[in-house]
């Protein structure tokens, strides 16, 4: 195993720490002006005009390992750029590698046919429209997905769909041009993972009403946030549907490996920050006659951190090694466990940062609350921590039945 950074990679990390020293870190206060001015589901002025620099700089569409349309960097190659754009919360979409976009267009390139690449994966991958995953309902525990309850039934030339989802990614935006939502087409399949398919459904499709917009611990995330939505005998052509009807599930591990590493990557460049802010603010602030960094509590943290955050990408690296030699069905393992401690790192790491920024580190502005949101949300948006866990100890079980 060979985790160094090749001279491709270097190349582009040191590209894009430029253009994030040029563009990104310098507008991250134009950024909120620009979501807290005027109607929240809107374009951002500022987005759009950082992606054509993003273009000229060589630094778009990095993500898309195995395919002549991104980059062409492997999962390693790509891990260090997740890494650095997740410093910022919005940078990702700079670059047109940002959630759940990525993973749609990944599902688009595996799975999608010609027809529908050339309707939706060719705008995505120009960033001239964005996309929304809808799998998750709130009347049934969606951790187990054979539970979930949308239907798609076949109507002549045309699929049905009535179904009703939340922490729908996006699907408030107005950019959005297609769902990729997960449904049964045969209920009453013996074999629980055939029951189910994936169709893409056109945004503006009659039918289709956002119920609410939901908030992560208050933030909504605007512009892009996540919703309720109802689908009430939403038709959409018999082409629409992905691979085939019952292949649902296969499309799903197919996507949600690439879409959870990446998370997995952008999460560490949050606790990097994190780190960063509680180091310059303990040596900063002085307290019982001595600054906060000399209390022993404050350096323990400060080494736990480190020690977390390099095992925590240690592991993502050695997740997007197995992917990339074995691929992803068979490092499932590698990826299960990446996702439970890359989350759960983050999660203890930015709250040590806000608790080392003492009353500050609960203001927005310190840039803590809305990372130490994100990185909570992880241990359930693809799977929650338990079934990852679970998945683990079944399969490390399995070599000693």
């Amino acid at each position: 195993m060979d985790f160094s950074h090749s001279p491709r990679s270097q190349d582009l990390l040191a590209r894009l720490k430029a253009f994030m020293a040029e563009h990104i870190y310098p507008n991250e206060a134009r950024y909120e002006e620009e979501v807290n001015s005027g109607e929240r589901w809107k374009v951002l002025p500022l987005i759009e005009a950082l992606k054509p620099k993003a273009k000229a700089a060589g630094l778009w569409n990095l993500f898309l390992p195995e395919s002549e349309l991104g980059a062409g960097l492997t999962n390693v190659e790509y891990a260090p750029l997740a890494e650095e754009m997740g410093r910022v919360m919005w940078a990702s979409e700079v670059f047109n590698c940002s959630a759940p976009d990525t993973g749609n267009m990944e599902t688009l390139v595996r799975y999608g046919t010609p027809e529908q690449q050339a309707q939706w994966l060719q705008p995505l991958l120009a960033g001239e429209m964005r996309s929304a995953f809808a799998m998750t309902e709130p009347a049934v525990a969606s951790s187990d997905a054979t539970n979930i309850e949308a239907r798609i039934e076949r109507d002549g030339d045309h699929y049905v769909i009535n179904a009703r989802k939340w922490w729908t990614s996006g699907a408030a935006d107005p950019r959005v041009g297609v769902f990729i939502l997960m449904g049964k087409t045969d209920p009453n399949n013996p074999d629980r993972h055939r029951q189910q398919s994936m169709i893409l459904v056109p945004r503006h499709t009659p039918g289709i009403r956002i119920v609410r917009h939901l908030t992560v611990y208050g933030y909504d995330d605007a512009p892009h946030g996540h919703a309720e939505v109802e689908f009430t005998n939403v038709r959409v052509p018999v082409s629409h549907l992905l691979l085939g009807e019952g292949r649902g599930f296969e499309i799903a591990q197919g996507r949600l490996g690439p879409g959870r590493i990446h998370h997995c990557m952008r999460v560490i460049g949050c606790a990097e920050r994190a780190l960063e802010k509680m180091c310059r603010r303990t040596l900063s602030r002085v307290a019982f006659g001595r600054p906060v960094a000399d209390q022993t509590v404050t350096r323990e943290r400060i080494a736990n951190a480190r020690i977390q955050i390099n095992q925590a990408r240690l592991l993502v690296l050695h997740a997007a090694w197995r992917m990339d030699t074995v691929g992803n069905k068979v490092a499932a393992k590698e990826i299960a466990m990446m996702k439970v401690a890359a989350a759960n790192m983050a999660c203890e790491v930015i709250d040590w940062a806000i608790q080392a920024h003492g009353g500050g580190g609960m203001d927005h502005a310190m840039g803590l609350t809305h990372p130490y949101t994100y990185a909570r949300s992880l241990r359930l948006a693809d799977g929650p921590d338990e079934v990852h866990r679970n998945h683990v100890a079944k399969l490390e079980l399995s070599a000693y039945r």
